[in-house]
């Protein structure tokens, strides 16, 4: 209890330092607010815009968690079955990697073009982002187990898929969650990318129409409320991997 007290308390800290900095740049360098607000006149434009911003932010939610279940689902999903056939998984993980090297900000008008300006190419980028880090951070867990463990299944007359289902994907999990944790501060970037290409709303929406206004206070009250979705939905991936993780001996 007390260290998760001190925990908030140097959380709050941090926080309070960085605010403090951020008003004494903007004093000293006498910036316009087009450039860098000051925090009291982002924090009036959190407080007169609520409702609209909220909105907004609930269309980013959406599609982050689209995209992150989407990508979670198929990096798991693809790293499990090119473990289950290596063969295959020698001659796709090239590929794979070689996609993986696609800046998101090349990929991302083409997914617009491809799926149009809904929220369907924004799920589309975000669980291109997740994917990676989902299956890289498997595969190397399903690829790692132990050989002692590997050697005593196969002399107890286990099976590849046996192996594969009882033992390699237990001990495995901790990774899998691993990836989830990269991946969940990265979804948010795949879908505000996708709708600073082209979008209707969103919180990237929001910014690329305040950033045009020079309406700094407003963009800048988008990126807090974004990366207040990006911590929860990290703390979220974090509270679900003890019940996932509890059979692995490495959790």
């Amino acid at each position: 209890m007390k260290q998760s007290l001190y925990a908030v308390f140097r959380f709050c800290l941090v926080v309070c330092a960085l605010i403090l900095l951020w008003q004494a740049v903007v004093m000293v360098f006498a910036l316009p607010r087009y450039i860098l607000p000051a925090p009291l006149s982002v924090a009036v434009r959190l407080w007169s815009g609520h409702a609209y911003l909220f909105a907004e932010a609930l269309v980013t939610l959406r599609e982050i968690i689209a995209g992150f279940a989407a990508g979670a689902l198929f990096g798991a999903g693809a790293a499990f079955l090119l473990a289950g056939f290596p063969r295959f998984g020698r001659l796709v993980w090239p590929a794979l990697v070689v996609l993986q090297s696609f800046p998101v900000f090349v990929i991302a008008p083409m997914l617009v073009l491809w799926f149009g300006f809904g929220i369907a190419s924004k799920v589309v980028m975000t669980t291109i982002i997740v994917f990676f880090p989902v299956a890289s951070n498997f595969a190397d867990g399903l690829a790692r187990t132990d050989s002692a463990i590997v050697k005593a299944a196969h002399l107890d007359g286990a099976g590849h898929w046996q192996l594969l289902f009882l033992i390699r994907l237990p001990l495995a999990m901790p990774q899998l969650f691993s990836g989830l944790r990269i991946a969940a501060p990265l979804a948010p970037l795949g879908a505000v990318v996708g709708e600073w290409v082209g979008a209707a709303g969103g919180l990237g929406f929001v910014m690329v129409q305040a950033n045009a206004r020079m309406q700094g206070e407003t963009v800048f009250a988008a990126m807090l409320i974004l990366a207040l979705e990006a911590v929860l939905f990290r703390k979220a991936v974090d509270l679900a991997a003890p019940f996932f993780t509890r059979w692995s001996p490495q959790a």
